[in-house]
């Protein structure tokens, strides 16, 4: 199961290579924060992504007319003095997307940061430089924020793990704001058992015991969704689990589970984006009036979408938000498991997600961000596992459980998946 990185990065434990950093085009910037004491990361490291601050540093949000004119960061996100405090490592910031508006990884002010699984094309965004860095064995792990799937997507292209946990589960301060009903701090990692020891301390676990898996439920819109290259490379996983004795495994629509006449398509376009579009308005809006920064091409374009939007309709899509929570709340009990694809699509070739291509953009984004919304509106936690590949090209599969069942989830994607993610 586990792809490989080309020969030109060597793994973490190889030491600290500056041309491979530079190589990659995954960090802004290193540097290497010792941890405070030792604990359960002893020995790992890890990289932030460029829209959590760092003590003493610039936090560029994407955006070096941003970064040019603020100060410093005070103190540390919350999130990274955590890992400090166990015994990580932290050896820099990573690239983000421009204000984290995007899911393609093609940043205008800092690159493209390498995808070296599939070196022609994208990395994902927003979480790009720290997907990055993980695949290309730079970090053990690395902090990303996910809104619409910014740790999902660049996971699930990269060949890496990824998880969203359940909103507001890990502290946002010293987080730059983008959706905030909708937007968390998660974490890629080269292996399932690191995501689970760097999640648990962020999340705070108690060691509570997790309820025993039961039903999978096999997400059929987004499986629909799919291009068919996809659906076949995962087929032998989904026969793994379909073979399995000691779960049930059955297909389910979000019609199903919320008794609406909704689809993923829907679910998006009336829900995430809506939510998207207004909160990312106010969290950026303001300052790029009054500032009138340099933008990139992509950022405007998508930017726009802001600008236009009717803010008088936005109530509706605000009370489907939270209709569609409750119903999917209500639905999910102990030890189920939603399974389907991470991203419907294969990571498209860098430089084709542009405004010459809007066919291309408006599907990768459409399809991409229905599939993601599901988990993102429901606000719970996701994992996507590099399960299978189509040429190279990395797929990821994930695994999602009901709200505040982050850590049932990691130890189900541990039942399911360990022994053969192992092989």
């Amino acid at each position: 199961m586990n792809q490989r990185v080309p020969a030109a990065f060597s793994c973490v434990q190889d030491g600290y290579d500056k041309s491979q950093f530079q190589a990659s085009g995954a960090f802004v910037e290193e540097f290497e924060l010792k941890p405070y004491a030792p604990g359960t990361l002893d020995g790992l490291r890890f990289a932030v992504k460029d829209n959590i601050d760092i003590c003493d540093r610039l936090t560029s949000y994407g955006s070096k007319p941003w970064r040019d004119v603020h100060p410093p960061s005070a103190f540390h996100a919350v999130c990274v003095e955590q890992l400090l405090a166990v015994g990580a490592h932290c050896v820099g910031k990573t690239v983000a997307d421009e204000f984290t508006y995007s899911l393609d990884g093609e940043s205008h002010f800092f690159g493209t940061p390498l995808n070296p699984r599939a070196p022609d094309r994208i990395p994902g965004g927003s979480s790009s430089g720290s997907a990055s860095a993980v695949a290309c064995e730079l970090v053990d792990f690395a902090l990303g924020t996910d809104c619409g799937g910014s740790i999902r997507v660049p996971a699930s292209l990269c060949g890496v793990f990824g998880m969203r946990p359940s909103l507001h589960r890990i502290s946002e301060a010293g987080v730059l704001p983008f959706a905030p009903s909708v937007s968390t701090v998660g974490v890629m990692a080269r292996s399932l058992p690191i995501l689970r020891k760097a999640m648990r301390v962020l999340l705070r676990s108690q060691n509570a015991i997790s309820p025993t898996v039961k039903n999978v439920y096999l997400l059929e819109d987004a499986f629909k969704l799919a291009d068919p290259a996809i659906q076949a490379a995962l087929s032998e996983h989904l026969a793994y689990l379909c073979n399995r004795t000691d779960i049930t495994v059955s297909s389910i629509t979000l019609r199903d589970i919320t008794g609406l006449d909704l689809d993923l398509m829907s679910c998006n376009k009336k829900a995430l984006r809506v939510l998207q579009t207004v909160e990312v308005g106010n969290a950026i809006g303001g300052w790029i009036r009054a500032n009138q920064p340099e933008l990139g091409p992509n950022f405007q374009a998508g930017y726009r979408n802001v600008e236009d939007y009717d803010r008088s309709t936005l109530s509706d899509g605000l009370n489907l938000c939270e209709n569609l929570f409750t119903r999917i709340a209500a639905f999910t009990k102990p030890g189920d498991v939603f399974c389907y694809p991470t991203v419907p699509v294969l990571a498209p070739k860098k430089g084709t997600l542009t405004g010459d291509n809007l066919p291309a953009v408006l599907d990768y984004y459409d399809r991409t961000m229905a599939v993601t919304s599901f988990a993102g509106i429901a606000r719970l936690p996701e994992i996507t596992l590099p399960l299978a590949q189509v040429d190279g090209v990395p797929i990821g599969l994930s695994l999602t459980a009901g709200h505040y069942q982050d850590e049932f989830l990691l130890d189900a994607s541990q039942h399911l998946w360990g022994a053969r993610l192992a092989s």
